[in-house]
């Protein structure tokens, strides 16, 4: 059985304006602990399907299901990273924000601060403990959200462009982490991006999604060894070819 399931999924918007399309059909499956990412141009449906997936949006037709179960709202199988800094409370320390979720399960403090420290040590910020989000910098408070979303266990991380603000260097590190965090936890991820080169060093496939209405155009497995090498041959070779697939869709028919 897959991991997850997602079947025929469509959601319009009602605006003033009239019915939007956000996605349309969408359907694909994952393994445990598979890597996947979504990509395709701005108003393809990206961040509609991960809400989606998040049980923050109910699809019009068709349906999700994770270990079999159908998604009928946000659960603690599904840990979320958003792309602003702002998800962290500016009044908690670091520990104090990825103890936040086992705090609201009923977690003992010595229990939770323990597992939280265990979680900080993974995304290597241990010794920031106790360090409130305005002392760190965006790739630390990044950490801090992962770490967050690790805290209570979740089978599956969602993630929507969380290093889309960063600067590049500090995205480097930030994906080499992210990768080095999946292989350590063994946690089925997916991850929505722009940024084509970030899909073929982190995913085991990358999903191609076209605009209006978001549909599947195309998904392409990512067979290269890890740790992956940006400057090989064999990875150029995979980027060129998932740009041909974002491009070709941008042409008129």
């Amino acid at each position: 059985m897959h991991h997850i399931e997602v079947r025929d999924v469509t959601l319009v918007y009602d605006t003033p304006g009239g019915k939007v399309p956000g996605v349309s059909g969408v359907s694909f499956a994952l393994e445990p602990s598979e890597f996947l990412c979504i990509v395709g141009p701005s108003g393809c449906g990206k961040t509609t399907l991960l809400n989606i997936l998040a049980g923050f949006l109910a699809p019009a037709v068709g349906e999700i299901r994770i270990g079999g179960k159908a998604v009928t709202g946000h659960g603690l199988d599904r840990g979320i990273v958003f792309q602003d800094f702002a998800q962290l409370f500016p009044w908690r320390t670091a520990l104090g924000n990825v103890a936040f979720g086992l705090e609201m399960k009923g977690v003992p403090k010595e229990e939770r601060e323990a597992i939280a420290l265990k979680q900080l040590e993974l995304v290597k910020l241990g010794k920031f403990a106790h360090a409130y989000p305005h002392h760190l910098s965006g790739g630390m408070q990044q950490r801090v959200a992962i770490a967050r979303a690790l805290a209570y266990n979740p089978a599956v991380l969602l993630m929507d462009e969380p290093f889309a603000a960063l600067d590049a260097l500090t995205r480097d590190e930030m994906q080499r982490l992210l990768a080095d965090v999946w292989q350590a936890t063994g946690k089925t991820v997916i991850y929505v991006t722009h940024n084509v080169a970030e899909a073929v060093y982190l995913a085991d496939r990358v999903i191609v999604m076209t605009p209006h209405p978001g549909t599947v155009k195309a998904e392409i497995r990512v067979d290269l060894p890890r740790p992956r090498d940006p400057l090989s041959v064999e990875f150029l070779e995979h980027q060129k070819a998932l740009l041909r697939h974002l491009t070709e869709q941008a042409v008129p028919a």
